[in-house]
């Protein structure tokens, strides 16, 4: 008979999740994952399996604690008109406060597009199908809050828009500046069309 679980899996998760977050898979090692879990290895492997478990874990809890909660009022049916311009300055001033994690460390997802581990099929999956959830998301908000522009200016806004947020979230790590530049330029595009 196994021993009963004795710690909690979604604090296991986030905690683990930071550390993925800040230092990427590869470079998060087990010693660093056992500080922040306060777990031993075999506990971790016990639990998920294995490193790579964890991860799938903690990108998991990213996409449902993290991502999906900010994206919530643009997916609304139908969002408010200004859903989008909401979530842009909101993502803005994220990664305006100097020293935030967010701007510190961008966003887990758009790092991990930029790793090793992104040559695993199933993490360009989960890579493709977010920026595709945003994408969708940053859309309906721009359709809600541009209701007379025309569908194709507005796909070209959508993945224009999109665009610059994953350079806002890929830059943010080294030029949080750049990455504020973005971010503005996506609502001045929003407020001439």
């Amino acid at each position: 008979m196994g021993r009963t679980q004795t710690f909690d899996t979604a604090e296991t998760v986030r905690a683990a999740r930071a550390v993925f977050w800040k230092h990427g898979y590869e470079a998060a090692s087990i010693p660093a994952l056992e500080a922040a879990t306060g777990l031993r290895r075999s506990s971790i492997y016990h639990a998920f399996g294995s490193k790579r478990g964890l991860f799938d874990a903690a990108v998991a809890s990213y996409l449902d604690e993290i991502v999906r909660p900010r994206l919530r009022p643009l997916k609304a049916e139908p969002p408010v008109p200004n859903a989008i311009l909401d979530y842009l300055h909101g993502l803005r001033g994220g990664l305006e406060r100097a020293g935030s994690f967010a701007s510190a460390n961008g966003c887990l997802l758009i790092n991990t597009a930029g790793a090793p581990i992104a040559d695993d099929a199933t993490v360009r999956e989960t890579v493709a199908a977010y920026r595709a959830e945003l994408r969708e998301a940053i859309g309906n908000g721009l359709r809600a809050h541009l209701v007379d522009l025309p569908a194709a200016q507005i796909e070209r806004l959508t993945e224009t828009c999109t665009a610059l947020v994953v350079a806002a979230y890929a830059l943010t790590r080294v030029d949080n500046a750049s990455a504020l530049s973005s971010i503005d330029t996506a609502l001045d595009l929003i407020d001439r069309a």
